[in-house]
């Protein structure tokens, strides 16, 4: 089900100049992780644009949920086919895929500590199995999803290009998700040298807005909570980190843009580099701009907060010019992309 704010985005999003949608006509398009945040916004996106633009796509969704699938996508059940898969499994399909976009990952950062090895075993086994059946069935493009993790820790004040990836000590379990994802990135880049297969990866940085679940437990959701409940942020570290943000419908244009236009074994990153900023800085404008100045932040730093999970200070100032020469830049701005984000709860939750 798409409601009105996820409709203007992706009104927005057919509209991109830099995109040729009818090189997706007549294609047959198939996407892991099509239940989660982006893959579900790519699906919808795509299913709604197909409609738009008169196209022939048809989308192929293995799923480990699939009633909340038909659920999702309810709309559009004539150009979808659903089904249950387990994330490493041998593909089976009788009909042809022309696209892949493998979006399937954990993403908690309880798992990442808690079950590293449930972390390193589904991102590798599943890229493995997907990765395989491009090679055999000849697909015109696979696009993997990684993350700005694997740049690692880079020092502070330097611009961060796809070339600067980060050292990771293997004896801290945390680890195991940016070590799953380069091991990831090595296997899409060592099938497209080995046989061929027309893989492209793209390095997003952290990604929010309509589609996020209102108990998502990331630092922006706790925000946006916060903000909707009137409730003081609470911080558990200084907020010294630094990163750019993505919103859904930019990393939407990034990825479709990816299977028309990417190199094939190159990786891509993808932000809004105006959004860069500290967790502290983020939630003080939350409080004040998108809140109203009707919360304050307040920090307590008496917890142990390894138990959550989080990675290490890093200041990640994301360079996005290899993927701007493909035409593409992103458009919303963080104020921007919390608002959004509300307005989509708001709708869902009838308020």
């Amino acid at each position: 089900m798409i409601n009105e704010v996820q409709r203007s985005d992706f009104d927005t999003i057919s509209q991109v100049s830099y995109i040729d949608w009818k090189e997706l006509d007549n294609s047959r398009i198939l996407i892991t992780g099509s239940t989660g945040l982006i893959g579900s916004n790519l699906t919808l996106a795509l299913l709604y644009v197909a409609q738009k633009h008169e196209l022939n796509i048809q989308i192929v969704l293995p799923v480990r949920n699939v009633n909340k699938a038909y659920e999702l996508f309810s709309d559009y059940l004539n150009r979808v086919s659903i089904f249950d898969y387990k994330l490493g499994d041998e593909l089976h399909l009788s009909d042809r895929i022309d696209y892949i976009v493998h979006c399937a990952s954990p993403t908690s950062s309880k798992c990442f500590s808690q079950t590293p090895v449930d972390v390193l075993l589904t991102n590798i086994m599943g890229t493995k199995a997907i990765l395989e059946y491009a090679k055999s069935n000849h697909t015109k493009k696979t696009v993997f999803l990684s993350s700005m993790e694997v740049y690692g820790f880079p020092d502070i004040g330097s611009k961060v290009i796809e070339t600067d990836l980060g050292a990771f000590d293997t004896m801290v379990e945390r680890n195991s998700y940016p070590i799953a994802k380069m091991a990831c990135e090595s296997l899409c880049r060592s099938y497209f040298k080995q046989y061929g297969v027309q893989s492209v990866v793209l390095r997003l940085t952290q990604t929010f807005g309509p589609g996020i679940k209102y108990d998502d437990g990331r630092v922006f959701a706790e925000f946006i909570r916060c903000a909707m409940e009137r409730k003081n942020i609470i911080l558990k570290t200084k907020g010294e980190t630094e990163r750019p943000y993505l919103y859904t419908a930019d990393a939407i244009t990034a990825i479709v843009l990816a299977m028309v236009s990417g190199q094939p074994g190159e990786a891509y990153t993808v932000a809004n580099p105006d959004s860069y900023c500290s967790i502290s800085f983020m939630a003080e404008m939350v409080a004040n701009v998108i809140a109203g100045k009707q919360i304050a932040v307040e920090y307590d730093l008496t917890s142990d907060v390894s138990r959550y999970g989080y990675a290490q200070t890093l200041h990640m100032n994301l360079d996005i010019g290899k993927i701007k020469e493909l035409g593409w830049t992103p458009l919303t701005s963080l104020t921007e992309m919390y608002r959004k984000s509300i307005e989509y709860l708001l709708l869902e939750k009838n308020i």
